[in-house]
């Protein structure tokens, strides 16, 4: 019995050394897992980049196997998806499982650029380091984004719509990226291919090149030690104080470290898992109709605060904000190790940092959750389901009367609300008159501006008249009708011209 145990143990020894012989990877991989880790980042707070690594190959297994069953036409991936999530066995909960996996790995990929950059992880000599983590950031936004576009339904159409307008703000540029993406002009059959190509292979790739390079700079220059108050990073100093804790300190990654990092990825994927069973699949809604431009298309969780964003920016500075501001975001992220890669590493002693992940994230969750419900949008059945209050109608003449039609029959309402019903893009119009003259709200209705577009082409003379008269009365019974503030005052001797002050009675 022994001899066989022997000569089994001598035939694995022996393929041991042919394999390793001819390929020479066991030893080097051997000892990339054990390598030393200062005893100190053997952290719960340490363990975001393995698992995001963990989601990563969630993700392109899922990927892998959905693309079996996907088909990237703009006649036929609708109706892939519906297979998918009605006819093939488990194909929901695969789709679901992708879905669920990339919103994960955004916010895992987030936390992990959060911690490294309150621990000041990347100062010297991991400046390249953070620098291709930003990459990789922006790189599983991109497939988030075009994954989005895969389904290819109502909000993908539209959203996808978004998306072009933003790049055809670009200068000189814009309209060639907008055809580089779209595959034209429009949204058309070649569209979808582009995007399934970015989406399973181009970005995947780049992503697989990064985080290969992410994990040798990572080996390279090792785990970043817990920061201490106090322990200033000199170029001159830091490598020399690195090795000297590694080797006081230090202990094998695997087992000592990586338990950690396999604990929390486990239960990652168990939360993911546990989130695509019980939420099931994102979409498809319903089939893209371009006809259908009643809609509020709406993108992923990871997406929404731009939503919001744009819902509320002003159209005259919307360009520059879209524009202007990511690039120099972008920018600062790449360029701060380069100017802050020495100094202190503690966020104690580093109050700015602390404040600026702070207000960033404060941000982001408020348009987030504003993203969630849609108060700008026009809320397309609200002409229809409720009556104009009595009370707005009594003792008034019949051409206002036909204004409050008029009013009824342009849909006005999806977008304004009167006595509390109706649409939030725009303002009530219950104290219309009270904040605008005849003249401007003519202006506004027939021209259009802000977020309302121009109604001169859709109303005649006569429905015009009878809708300004209607809302001249909306106002309160002690409140004057609205005067044009840049109308010149009279002085004495001088006679009034177009809005006379009213001239209050005695009592």
């Amino acid at each position: 019995m022994a001899s066989l145990k022997d000569r089994a143990r001598t035939a694995g020894s022996r393929l041991y050394d042919w394999v390793e012989l001819r390929l020479g990877l066991i030893k080097p991989l051997t000892e990339t897992a054990t390598h030393p880790t200062p005893e100190n980042s053997a952290s719960w707070l340490y363990v975001f980049g393995s698992a995001a690594t963990v989601l990563l190959v969630l993700q392109i297994v899922t990927g892998i196997l959905l693309a079996l069953a996907y088909s990237p036409s703009a006649n036929e991936a609708w109706n892939s998806l519906a297979q998918l999530n009605h006819v093939i066995p488990l194909g929901w909960y695969l789709r679901a499982l992708h879905g669920w996996g990339s919103d994960f790995m955004i916010a895992i990929v987030l936390l992990h650029m959060v911690q490294v950059f309150l621990f000041g992880s990347y100062k010297f000599p991991r400046e390249m380091t953070w620098i291709v983590g930003v990459g990789l950031l922006l790189l599983t936004l991109g497939m988030a984004f075009t994954g989005q576009v895969m389904r290819f339904d109502q909000d993908a159409y539209w959203g996808l719509g978004i998306g072009a307008s933003i790049s055809s703000h670009v200068p000189i540029v814009g309209p060639y990226l907008v055809h580089m993406l779209l595959g034209g002009p429009i949204i058309g059959g070649a569209t979808l291919a582009r995007f399934f190509t970015l989406h399973v292979f181009v970005i995947p790739g780049i992503l697989l090149g990064g985080v290969g390079l992410h994990v040798w700079m990572v080996l390279r220059h090792g785990v970043s030690d817990w920061p201490m108050p106090g322990r200033i990073v000199s170029r001159s100093t830091y490598q020399q104080q690195y090795h000297e804790l590694t080797a006081s300190t230090g202990i094998p990654f695997v087992p000592d470290a990586a338990w950690k990092d396999g604990v929390f990825a486990a239960a990652l994927l168990l939360a993911v898992m546990a989130c695509a069973f019980f939420f099931g699949p994102f979409g498809p809604g319903g089939m893209p109709d371009p006809t259908i431009i009643q809609t509020a298309p709406k993108p992923d969780f990871a997406f929404l605060w731009i939503y919001a964003l744009l819902a509320f920016l002003p159209p005259s500075i919307e360009t520059p904000v879209l524009l202007v501001a990511p690039v120099i975001g972008i920018a600062g992220l790449l360029v701060l190790p380069l100017f802050a890669g020495e100094g202190e590493r503690h966020w104690s002693r580093r109050p700015v940092a602390v404040l600026l992940v702070s207000v960033i994230a404060v941000t982001l969750g408020i348009f987030t959750h504003l993203g969630t419900y849609t108060p700008w949008s026009p809320v397309m059945s609200a002409w229809t389901s409720a009556p104009i209050p009595a009370r707005l109608l009594a003792n008034r003449t019949p051409l206002q009367r036909q204004g409050a039609l008029v009013l009824q029959d342009k849909q006005c309402r999806n977008c304004h609300a009167i006595a509390g019903s109706g649409g939030q893009r725009g303002p009530a119009l219950d104290m219309i008159a009270s904040r605008m003259t005849e003249d401007q709200i003519i202006r506004q209705v027939l021209q259009g501006g802000g977020n309302m577009p121009a109604y001169g082409n859709a109303l005649s003379p006569s429905e015009t008249k009878a809708l300004m008269q209607f809302l001249m009365t909306l106002r309160s019974e002690d409140l004057p009708p609205a005067i044009d503030s840049s109308t010149k005052l009279t002085h004495p001797g001088e006679s009034q011209t177009a809005h006379p002050t009213p001239t209050p009675k005695n009592p």
